[in-house]
């Protein structure tokens, strides 16, 4: 298997992480100061996801901060990050190993800059998603919420069910 197809399936996994939180999600009551604090870190994620897209493409982002000073509701923030996700799948699967070895030059939201290969900008967005999620699912527990099993190995037994059955 190659970088490709690891990245490809990475992102899919992502994005099915992100719809099964954001289903989950819905369980918080409108008014719970834990589903605005939810909703936030969901939108960081998001924010992020989207200033590496631009920094992957040469594009501008028009972020100036990786946190959004105003938070999008639920419904929106959920339609923007399946779009988001989709767009990131899509853009993996057109990559070559030459282009995943490819260093980027950027500049960070405070100015700073960056270089980083598309493989390692990439991969910063499938773990930072993932890291932020974990905090999500923290906030849920603590407000007597089930949050949803987010687990790589998960994902690949269901997705991937028919290669995944053992024969003894």
């Amino acid at each position: 298997m190659d970088q490709v197809c690891t990245l490809e399936r990475l992102f899919r996994y992502k994005a099915t992480a992100n719809d099964e939180m954001l289903a989950a999600m819905r369980q918080f009551d409108d008014a719970s100061p834990a589903r605005e604090i939810a909703i936030r870190v969901l939108n960081h994620t998001y924010a992020v996801d989207r200033i590496f897209a631009a920094n992957l493409t040469g594009a501008e982002h028009g972020y100036t901060s990786p946190n959004p000073s105003q938070a999008p509701s639920l419904q929106e923030l959920s339609a923007a990050i399946k779009t988001s996700d989709r767009w990131y799948i899509d853009h993996v699967s057109r990559l070559d190993k030459a282009q995943l070895a490819e260093r980027i030059d950027f500049t960070f939201t405070d100015g700073a800059s960056g270089r980083m290969s598309r493989e390692e900008m990439l991969m910063h967005v499938t773990v930072h998603g993932e890291y932020h999620r974990g905090q999500i699912s923290l906030i849920m527990m603590q407000n007597s919420i089930a949050p949803p099993g987010d687990g790589f190995t998960s994902f690949l037994h269901k997705a991937e069910a028919s290669t995944r059955r053992r024969t003894s």
